[in-house]
């Protein structure tokens, strides 16, 4: 294989990777919120089973997690739900045969479907985390301040503690942001053909180890565009003093 075709190969794979990234965001950014104001909630019950949740998910590597996801509806219920998946496409859909992205994600959809419950699942108690943290730092006096002024308790969080903890929060989830996109080299444990997966196929079928190495290029070009992006966010809030 030449340089080009190798470079296609893992960029194929590395577009899987991004897929996990994008759903992984769009999913657990909004489902950590929530969750974050259940760890809060003066109803003990529900305070201590989202601080439980919370608990395992973040003590339980998330290799973990995606075969737990992925393997135990089938050995409890007899049922692989996501093999299901792949069954069904294979079935209904026509399949182009190009080794292209498209081929990846139909042949590969059930395990895809795990990963992002995993994926977004684990993330979400982190992000939750984030929230509660930047939300618990705004002093009372702020909220009091509020009331004072005639404000409903949703009103005090839109317009006054909602800036504040938007601005808290950017460090931390930037830093989870791009630990996200490294974190999905792990979806490989179930066969997913990101870019690290397509990598070592490279290394097994054409005895190439230089294109696991290589990965590391992609990683870095989009680990430096988020870095980037993400540093711009801080800046534009930066007219927003603590």
């Amino acid at each position: 294989m030449t340089f080009a075709e190798i470079t296609l190969f893992l960029a194929n794979g590395f577009v899987v990777s991004l897929l996990i990234f994008a759903v992984t965001l769009l999913c657990a950014v909004p489902l950590g919120l929530p969750i974050a104001f259940c760890s809060m909630s003066r109803f003990r019950p529900v305070k201590y089973v989202a601080k439980t949740i919370v608990w395992i998910i973040r003590g339980v590597p998330l290799m973990l997690q995606i075969f737990i996801i992925y393997y135990v509806p089938g050995l409890l219920f007899g049922n692989p739900i996501f093999a299901q998946i792949d069954r069904y496409i294979l079935r209904n859909f026509d399949i182009p045969n190009d080794g292209g992205v498209l081929q990846l994600l139909l042949t590969n959809a059930g395990g895809l479907v795990a990963v992002f419950i995993a994926f977004a699942l684990n993330y979400a108690c982190y992000f939750s985390e984030i929230y509660r943290g930047g939300i618990e730092s705004i002093s009372k006096g702020q909220y009091e301040a509020g009331y004072v002024l005639g404000m409903s308790k949703s009103q005090v969080f839109k317009k006054i503690v909602l800036k504040q903890v938007i601005k808290r929060i950017v460090p931390p989830m930037s830093n989870e942001i791009i630990t996200l996109i490294k974190d999905t080299a792990l979806a490989n444990c179930i066969m997913i053909p990101e870019i690290i997966k397509q990598a070592k196929e490279l290394a097994a079928t054409k005895a190439l180890i230089w294109p696991l190495f290589y990965t590391g290029v992609f990683y870095l070009l989009f680990v430096g565009l988020l870095t980037i992006l993400l540093g711009r966010l801080e800046k534009k809030l930066s007219y927003f003093k603590d």
